[in-house]
């Protein structure tokens, strides 16, 4: 859906645009020597609204003149530097909750043009850690939001709930290669979040130079079984291949993520998450008569930076 509003920012764009060209070039010279001729064959003076109506401008170009500033610059601040986003659902508490309303800086990991959505300028890539917005691989209408945890050649392995690492590592040119490592993690509280009446564990895990929270429900055991089965690898590894990522849901066991579908390509990637604009809360009885969709409250704490 994102990316049809894209394909539609553009077309608005370019043909107010003509239109207003068109005019410039075409039309408003005819109409400026209508009222020259005017002028010169009634010696009266005549006044601007009398003169409008000699040679009108019209409707169209008109309205193409006030929507194409405002169409343009909507259009680029949206493909080339911020893009807002709703979080649907809680696949990332605790960082992100249900209501939140972020910003995505879309020039953080290249330029892309918002059609087809190829790279034109490299400006940066994914860092471990950080929250990325992307197309989903399955279905690529669908915007889905995960945190980067495996980068291009490393190994995951997510297995009793922890995540270990084995970074990239060229073993041509570096004679001692780090070893596969549990990614630090420390439990904080058990109760804040539930989950079917299950209350949540609450842990802070450090990615690199990131330290974040997540969340994990005791009741859930792991599926390995269920997750996407990569060729050489055990049910639970993953080896990341070039030019693509691993992302997981900081709600680790409520989150359909890359253990379940593979990897994210670097051109599925929308931008990186850095900030909440507005936060709603929706606690409202399931009996009122108010629509679900209206919120009850915003929740100022959590405007700003995300973490």
């Amino acid at each position: 859906m994102a990316n049809y509003f894209s394909i539609g920012l553009v077309f608005i764009t370019l043909a107010s645009g003509l239109i207003w060209l068109a005019d410039a070039l075409l039309w408003a010279p005819k109409r400026k020597e209508k009222v020259a001729l005017a002028k010169a064959s009634n010696s009266a003076n005549l006044d601007d609204e009398t003169l409008q109506k000699i040679a009108p401008e019209p409707y169209l170009v008109d309205t193409a003149k006030q929507i194409f500033p405002v169409i343009a610059f909507v259009l680029v601040l949206r493909s080339f530097l911020y893009e807002p986003f709703q979080i649907p659902s809680g696949s990332m508490m605790p960082t992100l909750l249900v209501g939140d309303f972020i910003l995505v800086e879309k020039f953080t990991y290249g330029l892309k043009d918002p059609v087809a959505r190829n790279k034109f300028i490299e400006v940066g890539e994914p860092q471990r850690g950080d929250i990325v917005v992307f197309k989903y691989p399955e279905d690529p209408n669908i915007d889905f939001i995960k945190r980067v945890v495996g980068l291009p050649g490393d190994t995951v392995v997510y297995k009793n709930k922890q995540v270990f690492i084995k970074p990239a590592c060229d073993v041509t040119t570096t004679p001692e290669c780090p070893q596969l490592k549990p990614v630090e993690l420390t439990f904080e509280q058990r109760g804040e979040f539930f989950q079917d009446l299950v209350p949540l564990e609450r842990f802070t895990e450090k990615l690199g130079e990131v330290s974040h929270e997540i969340l994990r429900n005791p009741a859930v055991p792991p599926h390995p079984q269920m997750y996407y089965q990569q060729p050489g690898t055990a049910a639970d590894e993953f080896l990341v291949p070039e030019g693509q990522y691993l992302v997981l849901g900081d709600n680790r066991d409520n989150s359909r993520d890359s253990r379940y579908w593979g990897f994210v390509p670097d051109e599925n990637l929308v931008g990186k998450a850095v900030a909440i604009w507005i936060s709603f809360e929706f606690d409202r009885e399931p009996s009122s008569w108010v629509p679900g969709w209206v919120p009850t409250g915003v929740r100022f704490s959590r405007i700003g930076g995300i973490h």
